[in-house]
């Protein structure tokens, strides 16, 4: 498989791999933590890129080290990739590759006393004989300005690490369009019993800017056939072709005709909207525009405690803000909570894999891929996901 897109979260690099109603205060802190005009130090570093007519200065984990030392951070050099691990002194752990920004692991403490893996990630071989990595925590963004101008974040650069390993730890990139118009950080957050990913979207341009894309969450499971969602009764969704390898790990017998991509949809909006950013009205047009009767792609969701056996690709549209994922056969579940985005976005493989194999795992994914996110000049936007661990 090759890196074939602009913001693949593929990488040539092997790494050591009822609807809730109360919530410890600890799942997730406000903006504000992660905020502190004083004491942000921007950390840039140059990176590798493929397209490059010459190699880049690779980036020095021994001054990463020196510069973060004491804030439960440690890098790594893993095949010219740089490794950040986050570690907490309660036993949660995550692991994130620069300067891709693919977080490729999460081990969070179990009621049993030991630590389990909620990530899923694969390591196969990729066209030229290296390693691709798949799966994760990565970011599948496109900003669309009001002129046509078009622009992905691919690579991340290292703004700053706050925190310490007793309580939390907060890794914070940013990226940048090659005009310094559009800006885009993602702070990814290590607390006691929480994952979060929060972007931070700034527009510095004169005309609005239409922001789409999801953060995309492969959580492992035994099998689809023994996990159960809870509280999706009620909500209205939209089936949707899967997205791209690029961006998901794809069983090989979904038909590759069926597959949508970031960059598919972007053109389906820019017909529709013309270039004329921020339009509802052919934001739904576009809901019906990808190739399916509205009979086949749109319902309410019937069951609280649906079970995820069955291969399936949605969007729902009015799902609550924390949704529970209960595997019945590692005896574990997952709380995958929103903010800023009022769209989520769900695959599953289906059950039909072996178990705790390749396709044992569940996508879920807060998104903006119906009706994009409209910033206009000047403004700043926030969303972001959380994974909980409930079972401490």
């Amino acid at each position: 498989m090759a890196c074939s897109s602009l913001f693949s979260p593929n990488f040539t690099a092997i790494f050591s791999s009822s609807k809730p109603t109360k919530f410890s205060q600890s799942y997730y802190q406000p903006t504000n933590l992660f905020f502190k005009p004083n004491s942000i130090i921007k950390r840039e570093f140059p990176v590798p890129s493929v397209a490059a007519p010459f190699p880049y200065q690779p980036i020095s984990v021994d001054y990463l080290e020196e510069e973060f030392s004491g804030r439960g951070v440690s890098f790594e050099d893993v095949a010219g990739t740089c490794v950040a691990k986050m570690a907490l002194e309660n036993g949660s752990t995550a692991t994130l590759m620069l300067p891709r920004g693919l977080v490729t692991s999460y081990k969070a403490p179990m009621w049993h006393g030991g630590s389990v893996e909620l990530l899923h990630t694969i390591v196969s071989e990729g066209e030229d004989g290296g390693a691709v990595v798949q799966g994760g925590v990565s970011m599948a963004f496109s900003c669309l300005s009001d002129g046509g101008g078009f622009w992905s974040p691919s690579n991340w650069s290292l703004l700053d690490i706050r925190g310490n390993p007793e309580e939390s730890i907060q890794v914070e990139l940013i990226s940048r369009d090659t005009e310094d118009m559009v800006e885009i950080k993602n702070i990814v957050n290590l607390q006691e019993s929480c994952l979060s990913s929060e972007l931070v979207v700034s527009n510095f341009k004169s005309s609005p800017l239409q922001l789409t894309g999801c953060v995309i969450s492969h959580l492992t499971v035994s099998t689809p056939e023994a996990i159960y969602a809870v509280g999706l009764e009620g909500s209205d969704f939209f089936n949707r072709s899967p997205l791209s390898p690029d961006f998901l790990i794809i069983p090989p017998d979904i038909s590759q005709e069926n597959m949508i991509n970031i960059s598919q949809l972007w053109s389906q909006m820019r017909f529709l909207s013309g270039t004329g950013v921020g339009s509802e009205e052919k934001g739904d047009e576009l809901e019906g525009g990808l190739g399916e009767t509205e009979e086949e792609m749109e319902g309410e969701e019937s069951d609280n405690y649906k079970q995820l056996n069955e291969e399936m690709s949605r969007i729902y549209t009015s799902a609550p803000t924390f949704l529970t994922l209960i595997d019945r056969g590692r005896r574990n579940s997952v709380v995958a909570g929103r903010y800023g985005f009022e769209e989520v976005y769900m695959f599953s493989p289906g059950s039909s894999h072996e178990f705790y194999g390749k396709y044992s795992y569940i996508c879920i994914s807060p998104s903006a891929m119906l009706k994009p996110i409209i910033l206009k000049p000047g403004e700043v936007w926030r969303g972001g996901q959380h994974l909980q661990n409930p079972n401490l």
